[in-house]
């Protein structure tokens, strides 16, 4: 039996955690770029007619390398929505706690989020057409979450202008939903190499949604 040398013990040592998190680090971003790739398979062909091994030439990787990245193609699909919630939640979570006036928090909310459409469009799509398919998931329920507090958000910003009296909003669940249903929309029609860059767009929408917020003078 060889003897056990120090430079065994050095060799069994675990990974210095620089290391550990540069490998972790390089693993979620190869994993985020598979994410991309089937959200635009997806897209463009629909998740049912979307194969594994059409996965595989898109991404380059061979079978079991694209299951080092996901357990299962219906996995890919919660990830696709997370991909696409939880990077605008944060944006929206800073511009809604900022001191700002609720215009200028509604329109810099507009702005992330019409830029986040634009960056996002096929997984947008994926969300809308596809979300039937995984909504009974266990692992959607974190994505509803992320969805209510998004609107949640939306609706205090124009809570916080109705209160303040900066809007008139008859009917906020109406106001909310027209808000969301305009954004929404985008992704069948926003072309981010377009005539509008995607924040002018958004500056476009805020002027129309805050054309019909802003309160009424005597003479209008």
């Amino acid at each position: 039996m060889r003897a056990v040398t120090t430079a065994d013990h050095l060799d069994a040592r675990p990974a210095p955690a620089g290391r550990r998190a540069g490998t972790r680090a390089r693993f979620e971003q190869r994993r985020s770029e598979v994410v991309d790739v089937s959200a635009r398979l997806f897209a463009e062909r629909g998740y049912a007619h979307t194969s594994i091994d059409d996965l595989v030439d898109a991404t380059g990787l061979q079978r079991g390398g694209l299951y080092h990245y996901i357990d299962s193609k219906q996995q890919l699909l919660l990830l696709i929505h997370e991909e696409l919630l939880a990077p605008l939640l944060l944006q929206a979570e800073e511009i809604v706690a900022s001191e700002l006036d609720p215009e200028t928090r509604l329109r810099g909310l507009l702005r992330v989020w019409v830029a986040h459409v634009a960056s996002h469009r096929d997984h947008m799509v994926v969300f809308y057409e596809e979300r039937r398919l995984i909504e009974s998931d266990a692992a959607w329920h974190d994505v509803r979450l992320a969805r209510e507090r998004f609107r949640d958000l939306l609706e205090g910003v124009l809570r916080d202008g109705q209160r303040e009296r900066r809007f008139a909003i008859a009917d906020l669940d109406v106001a909310e939903m027209a808000i969301l249903g305009v954004v929404n929309h985008m992704p069948h029609w926003l072309d981010p190499a377009g005539r509008l860059a995607p924040v002018e767009v958004a500056d476009r929408c805020a002027d129309l949604l805050l054309d019909g917020l802003l309160p009424r003078t005597s003479s209008d």
